[in-house]
C-alpha cells in the first residue's frame, strides 16, 4: 500500500479551524489530500457561511473537483424546548443539517462522473440517544444519520460512499474549558475533572482523542472502504451499548 494512499485526492472539510475537524485535515493531508478547510479564522481557511447557501455554493465551486467530502461543522446551543431561542433553532438547522445537504447535492455530481467519491457525515453519540436541553443539536445530529443512509443508497454502484461517524465526548477547546473550570473551582486534577465531566456518559471516562475519530474518517475514505457504505460509526469508548 502506498505511503500516501490518498495521494492526489481533494477533501474538503467544513468547520475545519479546531477539534476534529482540524484533527481530520491534518490526517488527510498526511495521506497525501490537498485540503480545503473551511472556517472563520482567515488565513488559508475559506471563510464560507454555512448559514447561507449561496456562499456554500461558491466554496463548493471554487474548490474544483472535490474527490472527499467531510461535513463536521456544527453550533451548539443549550436551552429547554420552551426557552430555546427559534434563531438558535434555525442557526443548527442551517449550520448542521442544510450545510450537509447543499455540500453534498453540489458536490455529487462530480464525483459520479469521476466514478469515485466518499462522504462522510460526522454525527455524534446524540444522533442515536436524546439528551435534555439539546433539542436544536440531537434533532440535526439525529437527521443527519438519515440523510446518510439516502444518499448511500442513491450512490450505489457509482463508486461513492456515504456513511456517518458518530464520537461520543471528543476532545475540543468547549470541552477543554470545562474541564479547566473544574479543576480550578473544585481542585481536582485534570482525570479527575474529566471523570466528573463524563460521569453517567462516557464508560472510560476519558475523553475522546481527536486524532483517533479522525484516523477512522480517513479510513472509511480509503483503498480498503469501497464496501463500506451506509455505515454508522459509533466511537464513543462504550457509551451507546449501555
Amino acid at each position: 500500500m502506498s505511503a500516501l494512499p490518498l495521494q492526489g485526492k481533494t477533501a474538503l472539510i467544513t468547520g475545519s479551524t479546531q477539534g476534529l475537524g482540524l484533527a481530520s485535515a491534518k490526517q488527510f493531508a498526511a495521506a497525501g489530500c490537498r485540503i480545503i478547510d473551511n472556517g472563520f479564522r482567515g488565513g488559508e481557511y475559506v471563510g464560507a457561511d454555512l448559514r447561507n447557501p449561496a456562499q456554500i455554493e461558491a466554496m463548493v465551486k471554487a474548490a474544483g473537483p472535490i474527490d472527499i467530502l467531510v461535513n463536521n461543522a456544527v453550533v451548539r446551543h443549550t436551552a429547554p424546548i420552551e426557552r430555546f431561542a427559534p434563531e438558535n433553532w434555525d442557526e443548527s438547522i442551517s449550520v448542521n443539517l442544510s450545510a450537509a445537504f447543499h455540500t453534498i447535492r453540489l458536490a455529487l455530481p462530480a464525483m459520479r462522473s469521476r466514478g469515485w467519491g466518499r462522504i462522510i457525515n460526522v454525527s455524534s453519540i446524540y444522533g442515536q440517544r436524546g439528551a435534555a436541553n439539546r433539542v436544536g443539536y440531537v434533532t440535526t445530529k439525529t437527521a443527519l444519520i438519515g440523510l446518510t443512509r439516502t444518499v448511500a443508497l442513491e450512490v450505489v454502484g457509482t463508486g461513492v460512499t456515504c456513511n456517518a461517524v458518530c464520537p461520543g465526548t471528543t476532545e475540543t477547546p468547549v470541552h477543554e474549558a470545562t474541564i479547566e473550570a473544574l479543576m480550578k473551582n473544585e481542585g481536582l486534577s485534570h482525570a479527575e475533572a474529566e471523570r466528573k465531566f463524563l460521569a453517567g456518559k462516557q464508560p472510560t471516562g476519558r475523553i475522546i482523542a481527536a486524532n483517533d475519530v479522525a484516523q477512522l474518517i480517513v479510513f472509511l475514505c480509503g483503498p480498503a472502504s469501497g464496501d463500506i457504505n451506509g455505515s454508522v460509526f459509533p466511537i464513543d469508548a462504550g457509551w451507546s451499548a449501555g
